[in-house]
């Protein structure tokens, strides 16, 4: 049997702490099944799920508002099939994010970042598919169709489909960041998955950076509609690595320090001093110089003030061996909320 998160969800606690100011931008389309609004307790439920009844209800009910951002938590029960559906298709600017690997503590190596994008309602998911990893994530709920109250509503079935970050029970963590250079030319003979989507692939089925870097390798990403995406994953090993997508062609940068940051600029083969030129780029280096790596998530979560924007929506710090999640939203009124996820 499957280890759950922690409790009957996970573990919360709230800490008054400094609170990071916020607004990013993404909507999405609905998968087939939920085009035409919300629906009711008796239809089918989205392409995504393999839950029985029970299973659905028992997700639907586990829905909670815990600030006005608003931002909810909820605890998928049961299964999914990651690989079908539709994915996110945003209708504006790119994604503003500030990300960090910090390994300089080997006992606490970590994963920050802040998400930048639209004022749009945002869940804190729990999902342990029978066949995957148990994980937590975030998930902007806009790219699911729903509105500012989502109670009831059964596209939120296909939550597990859009994390734009999280870790999993084996302290892999993974996010995603704008990069407008970036081009995706499929590979035949590979199936192809949306830039969104392959985060819970990865979540699901990597417990390494390796074996992220594998998932990335085996699959065409659909870049259509946009946003063009990089993406940064660290693991309890203290390992890191950057996949960009340079000439339509899969490239990836393992961090060569301590540390290792992702902001909207390209990172692969660009020498660390013109990647600096950006300011939060800039801010994040030398703090993350000054320190060695070693950043415990206090001093994560007020690096990550130093780079928030007026459109930053959520701040995030991932302790990849100790499992702590420490989450900070422009709505939470200066609270820190804490989760726990297991490690095995």
């Amino acid at each position: 049997m499957r280890r759950m998160l922690l409790g009957a969800g996970l573990a919360l606690s709230l800490v008054a702490t400094g609170c990071a100011q916020a607004t990013p931008t993404d909507r999405a389309t609905p998968t087939e099944s939920t085009r035409t609004g919300p629906a009711s307790a008796s239809a089918s439920p989205p392409l995504a799920s393999r839950q029985d009844p029970e299973q659905a209800r028992r997700t639907l009910d586990s829905l909670r508002k815990v600030d006005d951002l608003p931002l909810y938590e909820m605890t998928y029960v049961g299964g999914y099939d990651p690989t079908v559906g539709t994915d996110a298709r945003p209708d504006t600017g790119p994604f503003g994010c500030s990300l960090f690997a910090a390994s300089g503590d080997p006992a606490r190596p970590l994963f920050a970042r802040n998400f930048d994008w639209d004022a749009n309602p945002a869940m804190v998911l729990r999902t342990d598919p029978p066949e995957g990893y148990a994980s937590v994530s975030l998930v902007d709920l806009s790219y699911l169709g729903v509105g500012p109250d989502p109670t009831g509503d059964r596209r939120l079935l296909d939550a597990p489909l859009l994390p734009f970050d999280g870790m999993n029970e084996r302290g892999l963590a993974v996010g995603l960041a704008a990069d407008d250079t970036a081009t995706a030319k499929p590979v035949p003979g590979r199936p192809t998955v949306g830039s969104v989507r392959i985060l819970r692939l990865v979540l699901d089925r990597a417990a390494t950076v390796d074996e992220a870097v594998a998932m990335f390798g085996r699959h065409n990403l659909d870049f259509d509609g946009g946003p063009p995406l990089h993406y940064l994953l660290a693991d309890a090993g203290g390992r890191s690595a950057v996949v960009e997508f340079v000439d339509g062609t899969m490239r990836v940068q393992r961090a060569q320090g301590r540390w290792q940051a992702l902001t909207n600029v390209p990172v692969v083969d660009v020498p660390e001093q013109q990647r600096r030129r950006d300011h939060r780029y800039g801010v994040l280096a030398a703090a993350l110089d000054a320190a060695d790596g070693r950043v415990d998530p206090t001093a994560a979560l007020r690096l990550l003030g130093q780079v928030r924007q007026g459109h930053t929506r959520w701040s995030v710090t991932y302790g990849l061996r100790d499992g702590e999640v420490r989450l900070v939203t422009v709505a939470g009124g200066g609270q820190e909320r804490r989760y726990r996820l297991p490690i095995r």
